[in-house]
């Protein structure tokens, strides 16, 4: 399931966004006040998708989690469309809320690994932002601050607008698709019944029976996999599940995110030389 940023009627969804329309007032008849305002929506919204997944995600069951109904809401968020993009924008406020390390101090390479940490960390924490599409952005405060955040770290370079855009989108791609790869890795025994173990087990001891010749068939896979389990100190296959209670791939994940993220910064380097904005 992915949805769209920027469903809604486009003004009232960047005011939205950046909180330049007034909240309505509470009324003042007889009766309790509401309560209710926009950020009070859009995080029982978050708590909604956070608990349940995206796919439970309606005014209704937002409203009930606020104890009104969902016609109350409507009158501070149009419709779902709009509080999708307000929860998006949310929940990227919880970046880099302390002071941010100047990269002239700490360094590009640190400042580009503190930033591809905390965004992966908040993409695992609410795993449904996953599925709001990058092909349309938000266009929301927080989004902005995000990507200030990366373009300051990265300035230090003194790489050209061309490049940073590549590094930039590259670096995007890199932390949530291994963000999908941990939140999938975490959901998976839930959504299927079996559990890691259980899955690789009844599936690795039937590769000798089906494929006999596999390495033969596969000699750069079976080398590799060789290779890993003498350097991992492993006697069995290589693939099979994590240590303790961290899903396989999840494991993995944050291993590749390690040895990747190094990889990318090496290869920003190598472009700063090229550039001629790093000495050789």
């Amino acid at each position: 399931m992915v949805f769209y940023a920027g469903q809604g009627d486009a003004r009232r969804s960047m005011a939205l966004l950046w909180r330049t329309d007034a909240q309505p007032s509470p009324r003042t008849g007889p009766g309790p006040k509401p309560a209710l305002s926009v950020d009070a929506i859009v995080d029982a919204a978050i708590a909604v998708a956070d608990a349940e997944g995206m796919q439970a995600l309606s005014m209704r069951s937002v409203g009930n989690r606020l104890g009104r109904t969902a016609m109350a809401l409507y009158t501070y968020v149009p419709n779902k469309s709009e509080l999708v993009d307000l929860m998006y924008d949310r929940v990227l406020a919880e970046l880099f809320t302390g002071p941010v390390p100047d990269p002239a101090d700490v360094g590009w390479r640190s400042a580009v690994v503190d930033w591809v940490d905390e965004l992966l960390a908040c993409l695992v924490r609410h795993s449904w932002a996953l599925r709001v599409s990058q092909a349309r952005p938000v266009l929301g405060p927080n989004e902005y601050r995000v990507l200030e955040t990366l373009l300051r770290g990265l300035a230090p370079t003194g790489l050209g607008a061309r490049e940073l855009q590549g590094i930039v989108a590259t670096l995007f791609h890199f932390v949530r698709g291994s963000a999908n790869t941990i939140a999938e890795a975490r959901q998976a025994p839930a959504a299927t019944g079996v559990s890691d173990e259980d899955w690789w087990r009844d599936r690795s001891t039937l590769l000798p029976e089906f494929a006999p010749d596999f390495a033969e068939r596969f000699p750069a896979l079976a080398a590799f996999q060789a290779a890993s389990a003498r350097e991992a100190g492993a006697s069995g296959p290589v693939a099979g599940p994590g240590a303790g209670d961290m899903p396989y791939l999840e494991a993995e994940a944050r291993v590749s995110v390690e040895t990747g993220l190094a990889v990318l910064l090496d290869g920003i380097e190598a472009t700063m030389r090229r550039a001629g904005t790093v000495a050789t």
